[in-house]
């Protein structure tokens, strides 16, 4: 059994990140700017974007932090999105998920220029995804992808599982696996209502698991030699811990990991690569890769 190290991979991409863009910049180009908005107070997204506000430091990005309370009207989020559509100087920008609920997040989705949607959540990039063509990917999906091919992990013409589907896992992970250019893979997705969930998880050379649902796959459920990514990251109760919680994925991994040929962990399996994925798509975003103006 291998384990698959996020962070460890994580680091080295945003180190190669790094590099480009000071030769970016030493050429006199413009120094990628990605901004975030977070609404609220909410503990798991104070957390990701300040990680993200470390992540674009590594990587000599420029970013910018605006905030608003939970009580922030759906028309002033509006406002501040269409002024970051229209800021020549932002490249890329993020608004944290999730909203409060008076506000209608795919209306916020859609509002965003596609090509500054650097989440890879907006309808013009989830379509473009579909058909393979050039687009952000959302951030996660394109994490596991970038994991696979940096582990040399075959996937082609391989049976693949995916657990969940989710609009920003599930869906876009079965359309990714099956595509010639990225999985090229055979792909089921399974789901709470799946009545062969188990006997298609045994059958699977790789196991995506983003159920939401800790310790969900167990051992009885994965055949030897296979390929587990866990995606899941619930909070459970540990009195050990001095935050009184700790990460658990979705899948049991003590009795689990012994069966696999890899196998990520949680934390700092799949977690650090969605935040680095979030840095290559600003990248892009800045050199214009994938929508020329």
């Amino acid at each position: 059994m291998q384990l698959i190290d996020g962070k460890a991979t994580a680091a080295a991409i945003k180190a190669e990140i790094a590099e480009e863009v000071k030769t970016i910049v030493a050429a006199g180009g413009k120094r990628p700017h990605l901004a975030a908005v977070l609404v609220g107070h909410d503990g798991g997204s104070e957390t990701y974007v300040k990680n993200k506000v470390l992540a674009c430091e590594a990587c000599g990005f420029k970013s910018s932090l605006i905030r608003y309370e939970d009580d922030i009207t759906e028309k002033e989020l509006l406002d501040c999105v269409a002024k970051l559509n229209r800021d020549d100087d932002v490249d890329g920008f993020i608004v944290q998920l999730p909203l409060p609920r008076h506000i209608n997040e795919q209306k916020v989705i859609e509002a965003i220029d596609y090509r500054k949607d650097v989440d890879g959540f907006h309808p013009v990039n989830v379509g473009r995804m579909a058909i393979g063509l050039p687009c952000f990917i959302s951030a996660t999906p394109l994490g596991i992808l970038t994991l696979l091919r940096r582990y040399n992990i075959e996937t082609s013409g391989k049976k693949c599982v995916i657990l969940g589907r989710s609009n920003i896992v599930g869906k876009p992970m079965a359309q990714l696996m099956m595509q010639k250019q990225f999985g090229d893979a055979t792909v089921t997705v399974c789901h709470s209502h799946s009545t062969t969930l188990k006997q298609d998880c045994r059958e699977a050379d790789i196991i995506i698991a983003a159920i939401g649902s800790p310790d969900f796959v167990t051992a009885d459920m994965v055949k030897p030699g296979a390929v587990i990514i866990d995606v899941g990251t619930t909070r459970v109760p540990d009195a050990t811990r001095k935050s009184g919680f700790r990460l658990n994925g979705d899948v049991k991994f003590d009795e689990v990991a012994p069966l696999c040929s890899y196998i990520t962990p949680v934390p700092g399996g799949v977690g650090p690569m969605t935040i680095c994925s979030l840095m290559k798509n600003t990248l892009s975003a800045g050199k214009k890769e994938f929508y020329k103006e």
